[in-house]
């Protein structure tokens, strides 16, 4: 139920993606759908289709354009479900206006869009979150736990992480992720958003100081990834490898493994159950399995977390959490280092000043 304290967002576009967080935003206490905005591929009267079988608010704005639903002084804050190629003007002009801004991945096209964006944030008082759920599951919060216990994981040696999907022929022609002009980055961009951010995660969010393509990866005719791996190094001998593919087999893993303990996920991405989720760890002693309950799903741990940031920005004049800027930057910084690598004939990129 809507109240006056319910941070109101409004949804730009009504793609696949709205549905699972429009319930999300419809679950979290704090937060409301207050409006939407078709998009040129979809007309008002489809738009109202698509807010009546999603069970949107009955007190919904249906806006008949981007522009007007960022002109709306009912909305403070944005969810931005549209290709790449898009972010960077949109999500400008959404900080410019005064909304936050709540970005599917990948953030931007390239680093370089996503600074114009930061520095529009940064400007404006504009609380920034990229929309990978994961990260807000509470089993994340004891996967950290486990990760900084110098006792139980000690010194991190080396991380594994991999996601990735059969897709159809259908996909692999036809979706946004594999078409230059919209989500240009491919599987690196979507699937290896998520295996850049469980390696940062892993070490502490410290950017790597090589990153170098592996043999192997896969375009499609128009030089889209649609697989590919890479290997991350830190200083000490630390190292990442990442796995990515729109070609294999589903897989959701990460492993971690440290001087003195070992850390093992199958479903980092997506848990096999909504409201719990494990993870593995064995040390010297033992092999234990751990569950996490959570009273609400992942992608609602967002929301809620999104909402209540810009609620301390809203009522009580907080500064923004600049902490979700900085991730996703450097998740961007790594995945256009990968491309770049695999642009250059797999030669190692250097990330000292990036």
């Amino acid at each position: 139920m809507a109240d006056g304290s319910q941070i109101r967002i409004g949804v730009l576009s009504c793609t696949n993606i709205v549905r699972k967080v429009s319930r999300a935003i419809n679950l979290a206490p704090n937060a409301t759908i207050s409006a939407i905005a078709s998009s040129i591929t979809n007309s008002i009267e489809e738009t109202k289709s698509f807010v009546l079988s999603n069970n949107f608010p009955p007190t919904v704005k249906i806006h008949g354009s981007y522009e007007s639903l960022l002109e709306d002084p009912d909305v403070d804050a944005i969810y931005f479900p549209i290709p790449a190629s898009l972010h960077v003007e949109w999500a400008v002009r959404a900080a410019h206006k005064g909304k936050h801004i709540l970005l599917d991945k990948p953030v931007a096209l390239n680093v370089y869009e996503f600074d114009q964006i930061v520095e529009a944030c940064e400007a404006n008082g504009i609380q920034f979150m990229d929309g990978t759920q994961w990260i807000h599951n509470p089993r994340t919060a004891k996967i950290k736990e486990f990760l900084t216990d110098p006792v139980s994981f000690g010194l991190l040696k080396t991380v594994q992480s991999c996601f990735s999907f059969a897709a159809n022929e259908d996909f692999l022609r036809n979706d946004i992720r594999v078409k230059p002009g919209l989500d240009g980055l491919g599987a690196l961009g979507d699937a290896g958003w998520y295996t850049i951010q469980a390696a940062l995660l892993a070490n502490s969010s410290k950017l790597p100081n090589t990153v170098s393509a592996l043999p192997g990866h896969v375009l499609n005719d128009a030089g889209i990834v649609l697989s590919c791996g890479a290997l991350l190094d830190w200083e000490e001998g630390v190292t990442a490898t990442i796995y990515c593919s729109f070609l294999a087999n589903v897989t959701m893993e990460i492993t971690a493994i440290g001087t003195k303990g070992t850390l093992r996920i199958h479903d980092f991405v997506i848990p096999f159950q909504e409201t719990e989720a494990s993870f593995t760890t064995s040390t010297r002693a033992c092999l234990s399995e751990h569950k996490v309950r959570n009273e609400i799903p992942q992608e609602v741990c967002m929301v809620v977390e999104f909402a209540r940031l810009v609620g301390e920005i809203k009522y009580r004049g907080a500064k923004p959490d600049g902490f979700w800027l900085s991730f996703s930057r450097k998740t961007q910084v790594i995945v256009d280092a990968v491309k770049e690598s695999i642009d250059n004939n797999l030669e190692p990129v250097f990330l000292s000043g990036r």
